[in-house]
This record gives C-alpha cells, sequence and structure tokens, in this order.
C-alpha cells in the first residue's frame, strides 16, 4: 500500500524520517546470504529482516536466477564481439555485475516502473525485454529499441545520473494517483557525484516518493576509483538526506534479491526512498572504447574474480545436490543459441528511414516539427534527383 494522496506532505515525510531512523541504526556492514565459495550464510540479527524476504525462493527458483545471469552474460559477451567486429558503434559490458541487476530485476513487480541507465542489460532480461532490442541504439538504427510502456522498462538514460530525477518524478506522481506500486532507479558509483543524483535524494526525501535508487558500486567511475568519489561509503550518503542506505554484496544474488524486495516492500507501504549499494566490480571495461588497463592493476581484477556472481551460484547448487550436469549442458546449448540469434538479429537490422527522427518528438502534431520534416524530406529528395540524372 502506498501513501494515501490525502496525507500532507509534513506528515508523510514525518512518517519517512521516523522509518529512517528506526532502520538506520541497524545497519550492516554488508548483507551477505551467499558467501564467494557458495554457503549460506546463517543470518545474523542486523541481516535477518532482509533474509526473511528470500525464505521462500526454492531450488528451481535458484536454477532460475542462475540460468538468467549465464544467458545474460552470454548476450553481453556476444554484443562486445560484435562491437569489436564493427557491427555495434559502442558497448557497455556488464561483466561481473550479473548478481546485482538480476537479484535486484527480479525483486520487482510488472506493475513497478524502472529507469535504468545504459548498463542494466541484465535488469531489461527480468523484464521481458528482449535483448536484441537493446543493441539497435548502439548500432545507430533507432533512438532507442523498445516501448518502455510495455514491460515497465524505460530507455537507456545515456546522460549520466539524470534518469534518478526522473525516477523520483515517477515516484511522486504514482503516490499522487495511490498506486500500490514502487519505482527503482539505477546508477553508478560515478554517477553518485552528480548534482542530479543529490537533487533526486532531497525531492524523494521530502516528498516521501516510493522510489529505490539502486547504484551500482562497481568500484570505478571510468578511471576515477571510488574513493575519490566519496570520504564514507556510499549507502551512508542516504542518512544527510533522512531515508535509509544499506550496502549488500553485489556478487550474491540472493542477497541482492533480498535487499530490492525489502526496499521496493518498504515504499509500497509508503516509508519513502531507500539507497541500496551493491558492492560489485566491473570485470571488463567501461565501454568498449575504454583501456582499463591503463589505470588499474591485474592482481585487482583477479581478487574479484574469485568473488565471480555465477561461480558463486553454481558451486551452491552443486554442492546442494539442486541440480545436475544435465541442466549445465542444456543452459550451455541455450546460451549459444542466444548468441547466434543475436548476431543474425543484428546484422539483419534495416537501416532506418531518415524522417523517423522527427517522429513523437511530441505527443500530439507540432507545426514547426511539421515544417522541418517537409524542409529535411526535400533535403532527401535533392540526392534522389541527382542520381537519376
Amino acid at each position: 500500500m502506498t501513501a494515501d494522496s490525502t496525507v500532507s506532505t509534513v506528515a508523510g515525510g514525518a512518517r519517512g524520517r521516523a522509518a529512517a531512523k528506526r532502520t538506520s541504526g541497524a545497519q550492516p556492514d554488508l548483507v551477505q546470504l551467499l558467501t564467494p565459495e557458495g554457503k549460506r550464510v546463517k543470518p545474523t540479527k542486523a541481516v535477518a529482516e532482509y533474509a526473511a524476504y528470500v525464505e521462500d525462493v526454492t531450488p528451481e527458483d535458484l536454477r532460475g536466477l542462475y540460468r538468467d545471469m549465464v544467458l545474460t552474460r552470454r548476450f553481453d559477451a556476444e554484443a562486445t564481439s560484435l562491437q569489436r567486429q564493427g557491427e555495434l558503434g559502442l558497448w557497455a559490458s556488464l561483466l561481473g555485475q550479473e548478481a546485482a541487476q538480476i537479484g535486484s530485476g527480479r525483486a520487482t513487480r510488472p506493475d513497478d516502473y524502472v529507469f535504468p541507465t545504459y548498463r542494466e542489460h541484465g535488469v531489461a532480461w527480468t523484464r521481458g525485454v528482449d535483448p536484441t532490442l537493446l543493441l539497435g541504439m548502439f548500432r545507430g538504427v533507432n533512438n532507442g529499441g523498445w516501448d518502455p510502456t510495455t514491460n515497465n522498462f524505460h530507455l537507456y538514460t545515456i546522460v549520466i545520473g539524470s534518469q534518478t530525477l526522473h525516477a523520483t518524478g515517477y515516484a511522486m506522481g504514482i503516490a499522487k494517483d495511490g498506486a500500490d506500486s514502487a519505482v527503482i532507479a539505477y546508477f553508478g558509483d560515478g554517477a553518485s557525484s552528480q548534482g542530479d543524483v543529490a537533487e533526486a535524494f532531497t525531492f524523494a526525501a521530502v516528498s516521501n516518493a516510493p522510489v529505490v535508487f539502486f547504484c551500482q558500486n562497481n568500484q570505478w567511475a571510468i578511471s576515477e576509483p571510488t574513493e575519490r568519489q566519496t570520504r564514507v561509503p556510499l549507502y551512508q550518503r542516504a542518512q544527510g538526506y533522512g531515508f535509509p542506505g544499506v550496502r549488500v554484496d553485489g556478487n550474491d544474488v540472493l542477497a541482492c534479491l533480498a535487499v530490492t524486495r525489502w526496499a521496493l516492500d518498504r515504499a509500497r507501504r509508503g516509508e519513502g526512498p531507500t539507497l541500496v549499494e551493491a558492492f560489485t566490480y566491473r570485470m571488463g571495461a567501461h565501454t568498449t572504447s575504454d583501456d582499463p588497463t591503463r589505470y588499474r592493476h591485474d592482481d585487482e581484477r583477479v581478487a574479484w574474480e574469485a568473488k565471480d556472481p555465477i561461480a558463486r551460484l553454481r558451486t551452491h547448487l552443486e554442492a546442494q545436490t539442486h541440480t545436475n550436469e544435465s541442466f549445465f549442458a542444456e543452459l550451455e546449448a541455450e546460451s549459444e543459441a542466444l548468441g547466434k540469434r543475436v548476431r543474425e538479429v543484428v546484422r539483419a537490422m534495416p537501416d532506418p528511414d531518415p524522417l523517423t527522427i522527427f517522429e513523437n518528438a511530441y505527443a500530439d502534431g507540432h507545426a514547426l516539427v511539421d515544417e522541418e520534416r517537409a524542409q529535411f524530406a526535400a533535403y532527401q529528395a535533392s540526392f534522389a534527383d541527382g542520381e537519376d540524372k
């Protein structure tokens, strides 16, 4: 249940501050339910509140989370290869961040609304967006690739941090409408230094907006390490705005699922925003135009490889006899089939009609856009006339 639209802003803010006070005092340093060795952690008192949100997870659910991560990684690897082959102009890999994205994405309900950056390929997968649709923009054949209203998954946002303001405004709107849903906004540790994010925190706090700010701290803002971004752990920043923050092991898909379910649930109850910091690592480059060897050491990457989210869950599945070799073999075949389909679809993408750039600029017609469209059409036609001669 969301905050009643008739409750005043003052009362809503007071309730949010009270909830933040109740929650912030008992936060653990890191919520972890599955160790890097694939062993379930016995929840401490501080973690028990979050662990309760995954008590219903079955072995089948765990296999589903594993499948999600494997197929997302395969798609991501294929997209990286396609860029290297000249089929895409750019690609931002999620390698290493699969647990943070799949765990949080699977925590959402269909009626929740998601605002991503440009790296949330795993979240898109959990929202039912065909992965091939993510590639049109990076190939330069469209301005987005999918209808955001179909899956409540917004178009990718290239401008760093701006989507947090969009998410906050959307959340304020659904609260006024009395909708029983929540909003989640994704951003990185680098974006946390943007003024847009600070403004979003302020508006969300004072309006008690039902929004979860999900920060994937992958340790590097392109070439700037996290310690150059903040003097305190990122999740602690929420205290200054009057709402709770929690740090979760971003390579533990079960913990990410639990913490995000908890945060979304409190948003739906009208208790306001939450900041979730998923502590993870970007195993690859920032984008395919980046060379991480110029600013970070291999030993750092090797240390994080030991915490690989997919290997962690596989070890757990094998140890708990939740699965067998046939499951992994079938998944490998499915993974290769996905890679093949992605290659075929990308290479078959048609060049766009140049006039489509004028579409959807306004909800209704606009005289100036119509005039510009006509001028551009005439300009394009002039080239065809020259060819005829």
